[in-house]
């Protein structure tokens, strides 16, 4: 199954969404209303190889909890993905057993190459 994990009040995601095939196959996750369970997060980390590489060190909360200032381990990272939406980076595509994580423009011309776009 092809998933969008997103967070439907982020500019950046709703912007993406409207760029995407009209055609796609995903099944959207909107991680506000219905928060990762310890079950996806792991999916995720199977797919993506560490729970840093799913982690947003960009989020507010990392600079106001003082996170950037520790030593985080791979068990810190997931604990703060499972308290907090905030700290996933986004959006994260599952397209075709494939994880494709962030925003960034490589890694969108990556999901739209994947969603045959």
């Amino acid at each position: 199954m092809n998933k969008i994990y997103y967070l439907a009040s982020c500019d950046t995601c709703r912007k993406i969404i409207k760029t995407l095939p009209k055609d796609n196959d995903l099944v959207f996750h909107d991680i506000k209303q219905n928060p990762l369970t310890e079950h996806e997060i792991e999916e995720l980390y199977q797919l993506a190889g560490s729970y840093e590489a799913l982690f947003s060190k960009k989020a507010v909360l990392y600079k106001t909890l003082g996170l950037k200032d520790k030593n985080l381990t791979e068990a810190d990272y997931k604990k703060y993905l499972l308290e907090h939406y905030t700290f996933l980076s986004r959006p994260v595509f599952i397209i075709n057993g494939e994880v494709f994580i962030g925003n960034s423009q490589q890694n969108m011309l990556k999901v739209m190459k994947a969603l045959g776009a």
